[in-house]
């Protein structure tokens, strides 16, 4: 059965970025579909479902791609935002950041490690806090 699935997809586009968003929003859609019962939301969803299993069926690869590289340039901000947004919290658990009170750079300092001084490495302003 693997196999045979392996079969169907060579020389196809598959999955992207542009196509997991695009199931990613049907399935949004169809949960509030559920709870409202517009059938438009259903409509909406069924066409981007379609379109969805359209872009990793296609053997038009080049198209394809175009159109996951167009998404991902429109995307870059927000998905920069989200991955800073990961990277603080994945930090905060070892470190503490501040604020220098001079400059506004912002300075990361290992946890656990009682009242230290802090030097700025921007403008060389020390001060003491708790880590």
């Amino acid at each position: 059965m693997r196999r045979r699935l392996e079969e169907f997809m060579q020389g196809r586009y598959g999955a992207d970025e542009f196509s997991r968003f695009i199931m990613a929003v049907t399935l949004v859609l169809l949960i509030l579909n559920m709870f409202t019962r517009i059938p438009l939301l259903y409509l909406l969803a069924l066409v981007l479902l379609g379109y969805g299993y359209f872009r990793m069926f296609s053997r038009n690869i080049s198209k394809r791609s175009s159109e996951n590289y167009a998404y991902l340039q429109k995307t870059e901000r927000i998905r920069a935002w989200f991955d800073k947004m990961k990277r603080r919290i994945v930090q905060s658990r070892e470190y503490h950041i501040y604020k220098c009170p001079s400059c506004g750079q912002k300075i990361r300092v290992p946890r656990g490690k009682g009242k230290i001084c802090i030097t700025c490495p921007k403008c060389r302003k020390e001060f003491e806090k708790r880590s």
